[in-house]
């Protein structure tokens, strides 16, 4: 009845942007795939996008505060990389093994994985956000920070670090609405948050109006406010009932066999986002030994780089989900279409911006920074790293696709040869006895990230995923 009452509206492409954006309850796993991937890909495009906007004009306002701020937060963000790979790694099997269950129709299951993802990552934040409270000065430290760093960027790492809690339960409540194809809800949830942040951002960095100035602490302060607002957003709506997903008072428990699956699955998941997020880590660190000038360039061009990318991230997720709801459905076929089809979309959008940023890296990177020092370090980063964009375009959706399967072995054995074997030995020779210095780290990103493309569409064609049980 509900699937009927959606689709009475003519299939128009407006019609159609505006249910993407409204939300409806829609069954994925019958119909136009197209419309499928559209319905999905529209809402969870303007959730990455905005988090990617996010990411951009943070370092852009920081960047007025000279480079030792927008090295704090390159620094600041690679500690907490590995947070993200914990929050990010549960996510994935949370968006599986929810998908799957909405695709066998079992709204109670679906519900029971969702409860147990959140109760992971309520632990997982508290465990890993209390002693980065404390070490938050040491961890600077040990990523090479300057005394000058130090002294600047503490504050700002212990609020970040510290709290990290609050992010980690974003990630992982918007991973159950994707799974459960309420992609409308997590676009909502990011905006909310990060509009509030954005607007936040100059006033407690700057002192605007009644609010203090505290500098890149208060870059800190404003996204604390505007991701806890969103998470209690989530909370609103997983509780007052999403439309494939509601969560009732008598489902709040812990369930230990679901809870079971849920970690064996996690694990791997959990290691296939840390391995490239330790590779970021060390990635920084070897370009830290070039100085605090190649260390913003750096952290300009990537913040660019990950506004390409995460957008691209959200059609990923589309493939995600289909994914999963397809194999829940027994129609594995229809799910191996869902996959090439993003695919290909995602290789367009990719290519044309890759296009626009090698040639226009110049002007583009001094929009953030007029600093002579610092501006041909971002411009080579965001060019060289640019020509890998189809790659990375397909790379991404493929990998997603063994994701939204419950394949997490997969990729993460992919991330492993591609980031530990390949990049990081590549970066460090190129960068030091290559005398490339800088540049070779932006080379050594850009090929072994195209061989992690290559290799995974040559294993996701064997189609193996599509045996995986969850």
């Amino acid at each position: 009845m509900d699937a009927a009452v959606t689709t009475r509206e003519p299939h128009t492409f407006w019609a159609s942007v505006r249910e993407a954006l409204r939300g409806s309850h829609q069954d994925y796993t019958v119909g136009s795939l197209n419309r499928a991937i559209f319905l999905l890909a529209i809402p969870m495009v303007l959730e990455m996008f905005m988090e990617s906007l996010f990411a951009v004009v943070d370092v852009f306002w920081v960047a007025r505060l000279g480079e030792g701020a927008v090295a704090t937060v390159g620094l600041t963000e690679a500690v907490l990389a590995l947070v993200y790979a914990v929050a990010m790694g549960l996510g994935l099997s949370a968006t599986a093994m929810v998908a799957r269950r909405v695709g066998e129709k079992d709204s109670e299951g679906a519900a029971v994985a969702g409860v147990q993802a959140i109760a992971l990552a309520v632990v997982t934040g508290l465990v890993m956000g209390l002693p980065s409270l404390m070490l938050a000065r040491r961890l600077l430290q040990w990523m090479g920070g300057s005394p000058a760093l130090l002294a600047m960027g503490t504050s700002y790492a212990r609020i970040v670090l510290g709290t990290c809690a609050v992010p980690v339960l974003l990630i992982l409540n918007n991973a159950v609405f994707r799974g459960a194809g309420d992609a409308a809800i997590a676009m909502r949830v990011l905006w909310i948050s990060n509009i509030i942040n954005l607007v936040l951002d100059p006033c407690f960095i700057f002192g605007l109006g009644p609010f203090p100035r505290l500098g890149v602490t208060g870059a800190a302060v404003a996204t604390l406010i505007g991701r806890s607002i969103g998470v209690v957003y989530q909370f609103y709506r997983l509780f007052q009932g999403g439309e494939h997903i509601p969560i009732l008072a008598r489902q709040v428990r812990l369930h230990g066999e679901v809870m079971l699956r849920l970690l064996n699955v996690s694990l791997t998941g959990i290691l296939q986002i840390a391995i490239p997020q330790v590779a970021w880590t060390g990635l920084v660190r070897i370009v830290s030994i070039f100085g605090d000038a190649a260390l913003a360039g750096y952290t300009i061009g990537i913040r660019i780089i990950i506004f390409v990318i995460l957008p691209s991230w959200g059609l990923s997720g589309a493939a995600a989900t289909l994914v999963g709801q397809n194999l829940g459905a027994k129609q594995p076929e229809r799910a191996e279409r869902s996959v090439w089809i993003t695919g290909f979309y995602n290789m367009l959008f990719m290519g044309i911006l890759g296009v626009f940023f090698v040639v226009f890296a110049g002007p583009v990177v001094r929009l953030f920074t007029q600093d002579p020092a610092v501006v041909p370090l971002g411009v080579s980063c965001l060019r060289i790293l640019s020509f890998g964009n189809v790659g990375y375009a397909y790379g991404m959706v493929m990998l997603q696709a063994f994701n939204g399967a419950g394949d997490t072995r997969t990729p993460t054995c992919v991330n492993l040869l591609g980031y530990w074997v390949l990049e990081i030995p590549l970066a460090y020779a190129l960068a030091l006895p290559g005398g490339w210095r800088s540049n070779g780290v932006y080379l050594a990103i850009l090929m072994s990230e195209c061989a992690i493309a290559a290799v995974s569409v040559i294993i996701f064609s064997r189609g193996r995923w599509k045996t995986q049980r969850i």
